[in-house]
């Protein structure tokens, strides 16, 4: 999978034990139930700007137990790579699918959920097997790719901000 699947990433945890938002006193957070609603706060439009490329991702809000999402890698004026991604409801679970260009179509279980990050793991898939978002201020997240290729660990960062989603 392109690094551009991470373009979120990155994502939860846990099977949902009752409405998204509530769970039992003291309980650990990350055991929280994990409703799309969890995933709320990645919605909107996202960037990473480098000297030699763009990395823009959008997602659209929660509804009907999922988010839609694109992305899309560029270099000057030449498309690199491009990504059609969802996360959805899954038997109290958030799952992570990834449609990459030119790539089989990969899906991921989350495995930690907090209100400012997710994580979701596919432990079968070549690289990454891991993919996680985390929140990193109001305008600004971290997604990462993770997991082992050829016998080596490997993790890749992308730092994030967010920006307006462009329109007509």
């Amino acid at each position: 999978m392109n690094p551009v699947t991470v373009a979120w990433l990155s994502i939860l945890a846990a099977v949902a034990t009752g409405p998204a938002g509530t769970g039992a006193a003291g309980a650990d957070p990350a055991a929280a139930p994990a409703g799309i609603e969890r995933a709320a706060w990645i919605a909107g439009c996202w960037e990473r700007i480098s000297a030699s490329f763009t990395i823009e991702e959008q997602w659209m809000v929660p509804r009907g137990g999922s988010m839609l999402g694109m992305s899309r890698t560029v270099r000057g004026d030449s498309l690199i790579e491009f990504e059609y991604l969802a996360i959805r409801e899954e038997a109290g679970r958030l799952a992570y699918e990834a449609h990459p260009s030119g790539q089989e179509t990969a899906a991921f279980l989350s495995s930690a959920v907090t209100d400012s990050s997710i994580v979701f793991e596919n432990p079968g898939h070549d690289f990454p097997q891991r993919i996680g978002y985390r929140l990193a201020g109001p305008d600004s997240a971290l997604a990462w790719i993770e997991g082992t290729a050829n016998g080596r660990t490997r993790r890749v960062e992308f730092p994030y901000r967010r920006t307006s989603c462009p329109g007509r």
